[in-house]
């Protein structure tokens, strides 16, 4: 059943993305983080209390969308159904991830440079306010790869596997590690936990998404596909994350550009090692090509993963 809601979540995503003028899920979810962290976040064992930080934004989560499923079952099939589809639909990152790299794109297209950094500003850490274009695109094309996985492909696999409650457990961990998931001294410790159980969340579907992108999407440069594996592997080796650089790796391979580089955050120079090689230049195109590459490994890994789960259910029964 898990895989005929998550069709529809998908297309409803695809479709109609996050309703407008609304507050999203993940904003309650961002606020409880923020409150404990405010209370935990000092003197001594800052690693233990980080670890029940974790434990509690994560079962809480659990338990608010597991609630609300039940509940929504228990009055009528159809009606838990229904709230399945939304709720995994709203777990799900498509539509809005399109949408804040074609804004940065509009930008450019039409020569408006000062507001493809502002744009490009709403969904990178770093600095942009000197950015030149490469730079804009390369901004660009790095947060569609990586969150092809983040915020699609490994919300939609723990939805496949255990429905909008697994979904949502999945986001919370995720949020965990964009808000306090960072080796600086206030979070270093603290955040601990958060951050290595994203990295392990996020392990599988990472990797498969990668593997499909380097698979079934368009590459500029022929290259053997051995020898692209063999690349990509090494390549994704050199990301400081675990598992982004299999998503960035495959997404250079594929377009034939160079990814990473030197990137600044508040002013601090902080050189992240490169991926690919520069046989095409960074263009706006790329941008298109990106989020290209989001749906194309999106589809394949719903009906690789979804057909997966059908045998297994038909073998278990």
């Amino acid at each position: 059943m898990n895989v005929v809601i998550c069709l529809f979540a998908l297309l409803i995503d695809r479709i109609f993305g996050d309703p407008e003028k609304w507050t999203h899920p993940v904003i309650y979810i961002g606020r409880l983080i923020e409150r404990l962290e405010k209370k935990f976040n000092s003197s001594l064992h800052r690693k233990m209390k980080g670890f029940f930080c974790v434990l509690i934004v994560i079962v809480t989560t659990g338990a608010v969308v597991g609630s609300i499923v039940w509940v929504s079952y228990k009055v009528h099939f159809l009606i838990g159904v229904f709230v399945e589809i939304v709720l995994i639909s709203l777990a799900l990152a498509q539509n809005s991830l399109q949408q804040a790299a074609m804004k940065v794109y509009n930008a450019l297209d039409q020569e408006n440079f000062e507001t493809a950094r502002k744009y490009l500003s709403w969904i990178v850490g770093r600095d942009t306010a000197h950015l030149e274009e490469q730079e804009i695109v390369r901004g660009v094309v790095e947060t569609v790869s990586e969150n092809t996985s983040d915020g699609v492909t490994a919300p939609l696999f723990y939805a496949l596997l255990f429905g909008a409650t697994g979904a949502w457990v999945y986001k919370a961990i995720n949020t965990l590690d964009s808000m306090i998931g960072y080796k600086n001294d206030r979070y270093g410790e603290f955040g601990f936990f958060a951050a290595k159980l994203d990295d392990v969340a996020n392990y599988i579907p990472s990797r498969i998404t990668g593997f499909l992108i380097l698979s079934f999407t368009k590459q500029a440069i022929h290259q053997p596909f051995p020898e692209k594996i063999k690349t990509w592997l090494i390549d994704a080796a050199k990301h400081p994350s675990p598992n982004s650089g299999f998503l960035e790796a495959a997404t250079a391979i594929q377009l034939g550009v160079q990814l990473g580089g030197e990137n600044y955050y508040g002013g601090m120079k902080s050189f992240r090692a490169f991926m690919g090689k520069p046989s095409i230049q960074l263009n706006r195109r790329h941008i298109l090509n990106s989020i290209h590459h989001m749906y194309v490994a999106t589809l394949f890994f719903y009906f690789i993963i979804g057909g997966i789960c059908i045998a297994v259910a038909f073998a278990w029964s």
